[in-house]
């Protein structure tokens, strides 16, 4: 049957998809819109599956916030071109604001409804990557609970960028001060990313490391044990301020470590206060990119 130009716009703007496909839909349903519909998202599923397997490193990070905490997600594409996408970006902001329902763990996150719709977050993913033709994936997220700072580093729109931080502060005064200071002490996260909150909270086996370096270095000089022993606990002891986030030079008045510029804010805060947590996501932070040949690629293209 003969498909009408009308007929592939009107399916084109219910369900995004290219107007070829579209009227390829149309004309295997024999002009049906609503199996059309149902044929477009299959074969939008067959176009996600297939390129799920394509390293998807870009992205954005999205963060949101309410009165009783706040959380970070990471959405990947693979292309910055995408992730400028204004309904790719709309994704991100959906699916973080609905990981408020949630306890932050990327399954919970996954499987939660996203906004305005009866699909999970999962699954408006996979009809995106039928839409818009890469792949994309949820790949991880985080909460934290009660008083919590947040930011956004070079943010491309409000709670969207490429790198994202929340730090919680525990205290029992004024909630707008510990936020502010809060924020501060994330835009010193964002810039110095450290390894852990306090010296506790240090890896074990990465602290022994340390300490091997160090004490091989020491015996080098050649000085009596006990000297050596000094060296050691003095150089484990710089190694501590550079990178537990307590002991720190706050970026921001590097005269006082982030523990004692936290001290001195709780004179408008009204009450002691201290870090609770931080969370810090960096897009694409560990994932392995492939390296590719563009000349290859484009030779590729050309050969059809």
């Amino acid at each position: 049957m003969s498909i009408s130009a009308s007929l592939v716009k009107q399916l084109r703007d219910m369900t995004g998809a290219g107007m070829m496909d579209c009227k390829a839909a149309l004309t295997e349903t024999n002009g049906d819109l609503e199996a059309a519909v149902d044929w477009l998202r299959k074969k939008g599923i067959a176009k996600a599956d297939k390129k799920s397997g394509r390293t998807a490193a870009e992205g954005l990070i999205g963060v949101a916030s309410n009165d009783s905490g706040a959380v970070v997600v990471e959405v990947n594409s693979e292309t910055d071109f995408v992730a400028r996408n204004d309904a790719f970006q709309e994704i991100v902001r959906n699916i973080a604001k609905s990981a408020l329902d949630t306890d932050g763990s990327v399954e919970a996150v996954a499987a939660t409804s996203y906004p305005g719709s009866s699909k999970s977050n999962e699954e408006t993913i996979k009809d995106a990557i039928g839409t818009i033709g890469e792949n994309m994936n949820l790949r991880r997220a985080a909460r934290l609970d009660g008083t919590v700072a947040t930011y956004v580093h070079n943010a491309v729109s409000d709670g969207l960028g490429k790198l994202g931080v929340l730090v919680s502060i525990q205290t029992e005064g004024d909630k707008d001060a510990a936020r502010a200071i809060g924020r501060q002490i994330a835009m010193h996260v964002a810039a110095t990313n450290p390894l852990a909150l306090d010296v506790d909270d240090l890896d074990t086996a990465a602290v022994e490391r340390e300490r091997a370096i160090f004490s091989d270095q020491a015996r080098a000089s050649g000085k009596p044990e006990n000297i050596i022993e000094k060296m050691v606990e003095g150089r484990l002891r710089k190694f501590y301020e550079e990178v537990c986030l307590v002991k720190q030079a706050f970026v921001i008045n590097p005269d006082l470590t982030v523990e004692k510029a936290l001290a001195e804010a709780e004179k408008e805060i009204g009450a002691p206060a201290k870090i609770g947590a931080f969370v810090r996501f960096a897009l694409g932070e560990g994932v392995e990119k492939e390296e590719s040949d563009f000349a290859a690629e484009v030779a590729a293209a050309a050969k059809g």
